[in-house]
């Protein structure tokens, strides 16, 4: 049997450009998560929100947050197309690692926070911002990769 006879394993080809718009898109989202869970939280509710690991940008806690939540989605969309160029079964180890990174974004509000609603008015906020990003993150990236056989 000739070497271009032999059996390869397929491999998973992404089509970068589609899974960096739909990553761009995913992190508009996420920051207008963080803003609409800061105008809820801190105005409507009126709770002084822990103040999470932040990105020093901007000139308020909202932007801040917003701006973060931003960076995250980016470096979720990163994440994800390095998997699914060198591990097998990307979308799960990504869903493992969002979803635990999430976990932490929710825990950490309620071990620095001064006042408990504020507290688990943050942990909301990141829980849907962690859930916002695997969702969608995930579907962009089922929709823009695909098997390629050799």
């Amino acid at each position: 049997m000739s070497p271009s006879q032999r059996w390869t394993e397929p491999r998973l080809v992404v089509d970068a450009a589609r899974l960096w718009s739909g990553g761009a898109a995913t992190a508009v989202v996420a920051a207008l998560v963080a803003v609409v869970g800061v105008l809820i939280g801190e105005g409507a509710l009126g709770l002084d929100m822990a103040v999470p690991p932040l990105l020093p940008v901007g000139g308020s806690f909202a932007v801040s947050y917003a701006i973060t939540a931003a960076v995250l989605a980016l470096a979720a969309t990163g994440l994800a197309h390095l998997l699914v160029l060198t591990a097998p079964r990307p979308s799960s180890f990504f869903a493992w690692i969002v979803g635990l990174a999430t976990v932490v974004g929710v825990v950490l509000p309620l071990t620095i926070g001064d006042s408990i609603g504020g507290s688990v008015a943050t942990a909301v906020v990141d829980l849907v911002i962690g859930l916002c990003i695997l969702s969608l993150v995930s579907s962009v990236l089922s929709r823009t990769t695909r098997v390629a056989m050799p």
